[in-house]
């Protein structure tokens, strides 16, 4: 592969790869190893549509339906639409549609709430704003915990963080947070760090969604997990992707924190979003709770 760094921390952006040509035993195996390593891979320019983008998500493992989680049964998998576009036309600012795309504004690793969190989420740009905006943003939580302070990282290296979706919503929008669909699962906790079973490195496993640390206060815990995610997205630690159509963003949910950039929201937006759930192979061993 020909290469070029992301950030000077993390990711790569890969130049010579048309994703359509991927199948397991071409190309993948490069992929898969450069993901491990750098955590974020950018293709630039890619001529991507759903069945390709399914293609790809499955290389790396099950596909993440989360209709089907919560309906307990089989519902036909659909690559999701990150969009200020409904059927109605494009939402406004106030929109409880919009208000949840802001929400996505805040740090966050995605599926850190539900019982088999993400391992990849690939990110493509069908419909950018003609006006611009609406980066997404990453920050590594493998190069943040290793140049965390270390008063932070002793309240960290044992802990137990607690997730659900409903708390990151509701820094957004009290009403945000009550609807049904930000309630489906219960509370969900995971070990704070998550080794690589690859490369061996640490990473923080953090998003917007921990609210609690097992042993500490709700303010203390509180105060921690906010202390730890904004030492990981200091200003020189973060990767800002100004899209263009056809680029396609993945990283790894195991040690890269993200989020959206806001626009504006009269013109849309529409990326398509497919994550992967983890498997025992990626070290969920280390963060479920025996």
């Amino acid at each position: 592969m020909h290469t070029s760094p992301l950030h000077p921390d993390f990711g790569l952006t890969v130049h010579d790869i048309d994703l359509r040509d991927v199948t397991a035993d071409h190309l993948f195996p490069d992929i898969r190893r450069a993901f491990e390593e750098h955590s974020a891979l950018l293709f630039p320019a890619q001529q991507m549509d759903d069945a390709t983008h399914i293609r790809l998500a499955e290389l790396f493992g099950p596909l993440e339906n989360r209709e089907a989680m919560a309906a307990g049964r089989d519902v036909a998998f659909e690559v999701s639409a990150v969009s200020n576009e409904t059927a109605s036309g494009v939402t406004d600012a106030m929109d409880l549609h919009t208000l949840n795309l802001q929400a996505n504004m805040l740090w966050h690793t995605d599926s850190t709430f539900l019982p088999t969190p993400a391992l990849i989420n690939i990110l493509t740009a069908r419909v950018l704003p003609p006006s611009g905006g609406g980066n997404t943003e990453l920050a590594s939580t493998r190069t943040g915990w290793a140049s965390m302070p270390a008063d932070l990282k002793a309240k960290l290296k044992d802990a137990v963080i607690w997730h659900r979706l409903s708390h990151s919503r509701a820094r957004i929008s009290p009403e945000l947070a009550r609807l049904p669909e930000m309630n489906k699962w219960p509370d969900r906790p995971w070990r704070a760090l998550w080794p690589n079973p690859v490369t061996g490195e640490e990473s923080l496993f953090i998003a917007s969604h921990s609210f609690s640390i097992e042993g500490l206060g709700l303010t203390e815990g509180q105060e921690v997990i906010d202390a730890a995610i904004a030492h990981c997205t200091r200003p020189e630690a973060v990767y800002s992707h100004q899209w263009a159509v056809g680029d396609v963003l993945l990283w790894d949910e195991r040690a890269i924190l993200h989020r959206g950039q806001p626009w504006d929201y009269s013109e849309p937006r529409t990326l398509k979003s497919i994550c992967c759930s983890v498997t025992e192979a990626d070290g969920l061993a280390s963060v479920r709770l025996v």
